[in-house]
Order: C-alpha cells, then sequence, then structure tokens
C-alpha cells in the first residue's frame, strides 16, 4: 500500500457510495459499490489473507477514488453505470449483453396472437421463456400454430374491423380467421388458453392434436404435411426430455452454481419454466469481490437486465442485501441458499456443469489474457512507449486514382476491437493521390474534436495512434499531433516486412514474429484497411449509381428510379416533352414541370 492510498483511507466516509480502484496507468481496473465505505474499502488493504483473484487486483490498485450514494439503491445503479462506462478487468462483465428470446402473448388484444421478443416489459402481457440451449422460439411457436388455429398476422383486428377476404393460413387449416369473424371472441380464447396450458408446462393436449393430424394426413397421402408434423411432435419430444422428475409443471425455477478455484470462477444459470429445464449457460467469472455471496450478487444485477426472474432463485452461496436486489429487480423472490430434495438436485447439476466448463475455461480465459491485455502490456515494453495502449487508434487511407478519397479510424480497446468507437472520414481538402495530406486531414479533424470535446463519439483519448504505412506517413502525423498539447503516443507499421516506425528513431523495430505484440498490432492495422476499404466500396457505388435527375428538387429516389424504368435513360427523359413525363403514373404536372424546365432551361438562350 502507497502513502497516497494510506492518506485516502483515512478519509474515508461510512455512508454508502461507490469507489474506483485504478492502476500505475490510471486505467480503472475495479468498480465496486458498499453500504459503508470506510469498511468496505479498508477491507482490501488489511494484511488479512484473501483470495487469489482479490490479491491479484489489490496488488495493481495505485490509486482509487469513491462517490457517496444518498442510498444503497443509488449505488447500485451508479456502480451499473461505471462499469459499463470503463468496463474494468476485474469485474464481472456481461459483454455480450445477450437477450433471449422470449413468447409474448397480450390478454388485452381481442384477438391476441404471439410474438417473439427479446425485452420484458411491465406491460400487462404474459411472456413465456427465455429460450435457449437448443430451444428455438421461433420452432415453438410453429409447433404451435400447427396445433392451435392462433393468427399469426400483424392485423389490427377490434370488435367492429371486418377484413375482405381470409389468408391462405385460413385456407391451410393454420388459423381461424378472426379477422373476418369466423370465429367468436370467446372461442379463440379458448384457443389462446391452451396455447398458454402448453408454454405452462402442459404437453399432452398438443401432443394428442399433431398426432392425430399427422396420421390424418398421412391417410390421405399428403406425406409432406405429415413430415412437417412430425418434425412439429420431434419439438415436443424434445421439451418432454427436459421435464424435471418430481417438480410440479406450474414451478418456475432460476438456479446459480458459482464454482472458483481461486483464482478464476464460472456461473451456471440453470433456467427452469413450467416444470422444464429450458436451457443451461455458463458464465466466466472474473470478480475481485471478497466474498462468493457479493460475486452472485453482482452476477445478479447484470444478468437480470436482459432477462426476467423467477419468482423463486437457488443460490450456491447466500446473496447479501436481499431486500435492496428485490428494489432493483422490481420482484419479490425467494431466495433459497440451502436448498433440500429437488431443488439441491437441480444446485448439484448447476455446480458440477459449472465446474467442468471451468476445466476447460482456464487455458482458453489464458490464451485471450495473452492475446488482448497482455498483449497490450507486452506492447508498452517493447516499444518503449509512455502509456499503456488500453485505447489504440488506427488510421488508414483507401482510394482509387485520387477518388473518392477516405479515411478510417478503428479502435482496440483492452486488446479487443471496440466497433462502437470505429469512425470513418471522407477526406475534403485534398487533390490527387496524396496519402500524407490525407492522413494529416484526418488525424487533423480528430485531434480538434478531442480538443474541443463536444461530440461524444471523439470525447475519450486515445494511448496510442497506429499509422498504416512507413517511416514517411509516420513523420507527416506526427506533425499534426505536435500541434496538439496531448500525451499520446504514435508509432506506424510498415507492411512489407513488418517494420514498426517510432518517432525519432531512423532505425524501425522489428518485433518477433507470430508474437502476441505484433499480432495484435496486424489485427488493428487490417481492421482498420478493411473498414476503409468497405467504406470507400460504399461511396464509389453510390457515386455509380447517382443520376442528373438527383440535382432536380423534389425529384426522390423513388421517381428518379420510376423515370429511368419508363424511359431507359436520363438523356431520354431529357428529350421528352412535358406532357410525356406528365403521362407517367405517380407524376403529378408540378414536378413533370421541374423536370421539363431543369432539361430545357437554356433552350431560349442564344
Amino acid at each position: 500500500m502507497n502513502s497516497k492510498i494510506r492518506e485516502k483511507l483515512k478519509l474515508l466516509t461510512t455512508k454508502p457510495g461507490v469507489y474506483v480502484m485504478r492502476d500505475i496507468d490510471g486505467v480503472v481496473i475495479y468498480v465496486g459499490k458498499a453500504k459503508n465505505l470506510k469498511n468496505r474499502v479498508s477491507q482490501y488493504f488489511r494484511n488479512s489473507p484473501k483470495p487469489s483473484k482479490v490479491q491479484a487486483m489489490v496488488d495493481n490498485v495505485d490509486d482509487f477514488e469513491y462517490f457517496i450514494a444518498a442510498s444503497e439503491m443509488d449505488a447500485l445503479a451508479l456502480e451499473s453505470n461505471l462499469i459499463k462506462k470503463y468496463q474494468p478487468f476485474y469485474n464481472i462483465l456481461l459483454k455480450d449483453g445477450k437477450q433471449f428470446p422470449y413468447i409474448k402473448i397480450d390478454l388485452k388484444m381481442p384477438y391476441p396472437r404471439l410474438e417473439i421478443v427479446r425485452k420484458v416489459k411491465k406491460d400487462g402481457a404474459k411472456y413465456f421463456g427465455p429460450y435457449f440451449a437448443g430451444l428455438d422460439a421461433r420452432e415453438i411457436v410453429k409447433t404451435i400454430n400447427s396445433a392451435f388455429k392462433i393468427r399469426s398476422c400483424t392485423l389490427k383486428i377490434t370488435d367492429d374491423s371486418m377484413a375482405k377476404r381470409e389468408c391462405l393460413n385460413y385456407s391451410m387449416g393454420l388459423c381461424s380467421a378472426p379477422c373476418t369473424k369466423k370465429i367468436s371472441k370467446e372461442d379463440y380464447r379458448k384457443e389462446i388458453d391452451n396455447v398458454i396450458n402448453f408454454l405452462n408446462g402442459n404437453d399432452d393436449e398438443i401432443e394428442k392434436i399433431l398426432t392425430e393430424k399427422m396420421k390424418n394426413a398421412s391417410d390421405n397421402e399428403n406425406f409432406e404435411q405429415a413430415i412437417v408434423l412430425r418434425e412439429r411432435l420431434k419439438m415436443i419430444d424434445k421439451l418432454k426430455k427436459r421435464v424435471v422428475a418430481n417438480l410440479p409443471k406450474n414451478v418456475d425455477k432460476d438456479v446459480f452454481a458459482y464454482h472458483f478455484n481461486g483464482l478464476s470462477g464460472v456461473i451456471c444459470a440453470m433456467i427452469v419454466r413450467g416444470g422444464k429445464i429450458l436451457g443451461v449457460i455458463n458464465y466466466p467469472c472474473l470478480d475481485a469481490e471478497l466474498e462468493e455471496g457479493q460475486t452472485l450478487f453482482n452476477f445478479l444485477t447484470q444478468y437480470y437486465q436482459n432477462v426476467m426472474p423467477a419468482a423463486e432463485i437457488i443460490t450456491s452461496h447466500k446473496v447479501p442485501d436481499q431486500e435492496l436486489l428485490q428494489n432493483f429487480l422490481g420482484k419479490k423472490i425467494n431466495f433459497i441458499d440451502n436448498p433440500h430434495g429437488i431443488n439441491k438436485r437441480l444446485l448439484e447439476m448447476a455446480d458440477e456443469n459449472a465446474e467442468d466448463y471451468l476445466d476447460k475455461h482456464i487455458e482458453k480465459e489464458r490464451l485471450k489474457y495473452n492475446n488482448t491485455l497482455g498483449a497490450v502490456k507486452s506492447l508498452k515494453e517493447k516499444l518503449a512507449l509512455k502509456n499503456t495502449p488500453m485505447r489504440m487508434e488506427c488510421y488508414d487511407i483507401s482510394n482509387i486514382s485520387g477518388t473518392n478519397k477516405v479515411c478510417s479510424m478503428v479502435v482496440f480497446k483492452n486488446g479487443e476491437a471496440s466497433k462502437k468507437d470505429y469512425r470513418k472520414f471522407k477526406i475534403k481538402t485534398v487533390k490527387g493521390s496524396n496519402d500524407f495530406a490525407s492522413l494529416q486531414e484526418a488525424l487533423g479533424r480528430r485531434l480538434e474534436r478531442l480538443k474541443e470535446g463536444k461530440l461524444e463519439s471523439f470525447k475519450e483519448m486515445p494511448d496510442l495512434i497506429v499509422i498504416d504505412g512507413g517511416k514517411g506517413q509516420l513523420s507527416s502525423t506526427k506533425e499534426i499531433l505536435d500541434k496538439y498539447d496531448f500525451d499520446i503516443d504514435i508509432i506506424s507499421l510498415a507492411k512489407r516486412i513488418e517494420e514498426v516506425f517510432v518517432p525519432n528513431s531512423s532505425s524501425p523495430i522489428l518485433l518477433k514474429p507470430g508474437s502476441v505484440e505484433l499480432r495484435l498490432l496486424q489485427r488493428i492495422r487490417d481492421e482498420a484497411h478493411r473498414f476503409a476499404i468497405t467504406f470507400h466500396r460504399q461511396l464509389r457505388t453510390k457515386e455509380q449509381t447517382k443520376s442528373e435527375l438527383d440535382e432536380i428538387a423534389g425529384v426522390g429516389p423513388k421517381t428518379r428510379d420510376l423515370l429511368l424504368k419508363i424511359f431507359g435513360s436520363t438523356e431520354k427523359i431529357s428529350q421528352a416533352s412535358q406532357e410525356e413525363i406528365e403521362s407517367v403514373k405517380g407524376i403529378n404536372k408540378p414536378i413533370a414541370y421541374k423536370i421539363y424546365s431543369y432539361f430545357h432551361k437554356n433552350d431560349d438562350k442564344t
């Protein structure tokens, strides 16, 4: 513990809040919340034994800051926002933001339909799911439609509405045609009740209906339909195989097992709905919390931002602050951390999954670390950079004979592509094919926006700028960088033998072929090249499809395409009379006059 941290610990308050740990480069490596900031933060720096993962984080802390919150709920919300902003290495990060599909039935509609959605809203509708790990929500909906005559259209059907005719699904026996009132609201509701009964875990009725339909189709030699129904029955069989013995059909549970080896960990989430295991998914977990229960708490606050919680949650460790978590989720939940009977068996299954996954995951994570954050730190050492390149920006120019000149800006954070931060520039001031000047313009515009600090997309300062090119490209861009008072490293990577050029050195640096740091530079360089070429092609395609008609006020893409379809070319349109243009269906008199006048504006001039 350095003297800076020691002095700050003395000033800590006992109020609730959020603390942020930073390493020697000022990079945020951990964010946590506390009911009592003084007690919680001080725990990290005491000489008492700690889990290896916690000690690894503490060993990297050079400074910390804290924010006082009005309540624990406010602290929890602030912690969540800061984790999303900084993506700290020692926090649980559900980076994929995966939102599993649900089947939604809005019973407030006169004639409800089935919808597949990925966001659960508090709108009074019924939601069933989530579906994953081999269960396809779309296939389940198709299976339901094969058995029950539920509409699949998006028509707005009311008590007074009446469609002109039924759709093809009615003729095929897949819909009861509520749009033409072929079925009463009461009878349609009975069909919906059958659907809900199935989605709640009762498979017998739908299996009986589909089996009978398949037999009839086969007897009538409609073998294609019989095969489709056979596939639907396979979906029912897949669901039946997920039934948990001795568990009532209307039971919903979420099971979470946290398995760790002192340094790495995995949380296995098992979803039980309607007495069936809908899915099992494992989440690698590197979290520098002091207690396992708090790690589960941190995980659940992120996990349930994408998933609707069950009324009963079974956990391998006691989750603290359960009332706070319930308020955060907006739902009354029964937490079970010492299960018995069937609940114990479910937790054991989840724990076995987590343990097996962890054994396979450790080596994979080691390789990932070496290729990302490990490569970032190694790059700083190999190139003697001032900053650890946690945010790297790479620039590349693309053009053909000096036309449609563009520059790409690709961003890597912590050694991984951050595509939401990619940006592209059209080169506006450079004439001809001049890569040096083009790079200067693009980088100058980027640095100017960083200086202004107005645009959110350009507010974050890079630690390292990588230029695709050799010594000449580096020198020209360094001139631009020197005009600004920014502490940013800059290098260039030449393609021929992968030479790295750094400022104030005439000799290039040759990184070891195949090394993680060289592969990192190659990845960002190649990505910048790909992004630049893609943008250049888009502009070139747009240029090729541009028409003189686009210059006429009031003529949009649809009108342009219609005229070209009728007349065949812009030249023939220019030769047409106003009456001929006006005769085209969809072209009114004012537009026809504008088009004719545009092409004949010089007729009266001598």
